[in-house]
């Protein structure tokens, strides 16, 4: 799931939680709300983990030892 699928996430629960005034038998609407909510943040803060790591390393491994090499010019 994506930055988007997140975001969509927490705006239906934040709509399920503050927009919505049906009483459904059996089943609280806000605690619904509350938990997608909750589950859209964690996902947006776990993608831009996941994004600010992969601009780290894009274009060199961990573990890339560099090797400097100088010539000089023989006299």
């Amino acid at each position: 799931m994506g930055i988007g699928g997140c975001i969509i996430l927490f705006a239906v629960g934040a709509i399920l939680t503050f927009g919505v005034d049906w009483h459904l038998s059996g089943v609280n609407l806000d605690v619904i709300g509350v938990v997608l909510m909750a589950a859209g943040l964690l996902g947006v803060v776990v993608y831009a983990g996941v994004l600010r790591r992969r601009r780290l390393v894009v274009g060199r491994p961990l573990d890339e030892t560099l090797i400097e090499e100088r010539r000089t010019r023989g006299l």
